[in-house]
């Protein structure tokens, strides 16, 4: 088949990525850090073949995480932040997927954002990421939906404070209400496996900058052991007419889902109105208001976590 043919074939199924489903354990798996350089068709008999649909591409129909007690992942380096060209392969900007249109950044600077995450395991380990890398579960890498493949951030789980630093090498997670899936190791390490998802913040690190390794952003102050911890709201819009902002307001408080609010705040000088519902007690509740005030006809909520 002609190369250049074949190539938008494989950006399409390289896009479709990491699902951000929770994963299950695996009977009968062991695991430990891959080693050596082995390609995706040599390692574990993994056979990649990304010109087939989502749907045939992986061995796994479902996502896994090995069997047994989980790696000791203090005992993997974390990546080192480095100036690296932009991969070939997934920085198509704009793109989209189901239904739903991104933008690539044109550069990680000054990213922080806050949001939840999941992880991704043995369906995908050995398979080609986004940018045409092989998956290593074992590794300190994360998928992302916008910043630039590769790049590099801190994840810092809000709930224990515990952080790491990832390379950003694929694209996802596309579900909805998730804002980065961790390799399985660095969901070990700062504490999202087992529960399967967790509270974070994100903050890109600019390597084109001058960082010794103790100017590198470091992680938020745990919680004490008082305070109630990050809150998940949904906002469902943001408004520079009160009257629009009352109105969907008042449809939610009616809807009876969560306490309503509607929050002041300035964007570019602008007043606007901002409509959230929260606190929600669990990333299960947010799932389910979300597609209940999508049934509603309201537009698409984005998860705030404060």
């Amino acid at each position: 088949m002609n190369w250049r043919l074949a190539l938008p074939l494989l950006l399409i199924a390289l896009l479709a990525g990491c699902s951000g489903g929770k994963t299950r354990p695996a009977a009968g798996q062991g695991g430990g850090p891959s080693r050596g350089g082995s390609s995706s068709a040599s390692r574990g008999g993994v056979y990649d073949d990304t010109s087939r649909p989502q749907s045939s591409r992986y061995r796994d129909g479902a996502d896994s995480v090995p069997g047994g007690p989980p790696p000791d992942v203090s005992k993997l380096p974390e990546p080192v932040p480095k100036v690296e060209p932009l991969s070939l392969y997934g920085n198509k900007s704009p793109y989209t997927v189901l239904g739903q249109t991104y933008t690539v950044l044109p550069s990680p600077a000054g990213y922080v954002e806050r949001g939840i995450a999941s992880f991704y395991g043995n369906k995908f380990h050995g398979y080609k990421t986004s940018s045409l890398e092989d998956y290593d579960m074992y590794q300190f890498t994360a998928a992302h939906k916008t910043l630039p493949l590769p790049s590099y951030a801190r994840v810092t789980n809000l709930e224990n404070g515990k952080s790491v630093i990832v390379r950003i090498n694929d694209r996802g997670p596309f579900h909805e209400n998730r804002l980065i899936d961790l390799s399985f190791a660095a969901a070990v390490k700062i504490g999202v496996w087992p529960k399967g998802t967790g509270l974070v913040e994100v903050r890109a690190i600019d390597p084109s900058r001058p960082l010794t390794a103790q100017a590198l952003p470091p992680p938020p102050s745990p919680p004490r052991p008082a305070s109630p911890g990050p809150g998940i709201y949904l906002q469902v819009g943001a408004f520079s007419d009160v009257g629009n902002a009352e109105r969907v307001a008042r449809q939610l408080r009616a809807a009876n889902f969560a306490p309503v609010q509607v929050v002041d705040a300035q964007i570019n000088g602008r007043a606007i109105r901002r409509v959230r519902v929260g606190p929600l007690a669990s990333v299960d509740q947010a799932d389910d208001v979300t597609s209940r005030i999508e049934g509603m006809g309201l537009p698409r909520p984005q998860v705030a976590v404060d």
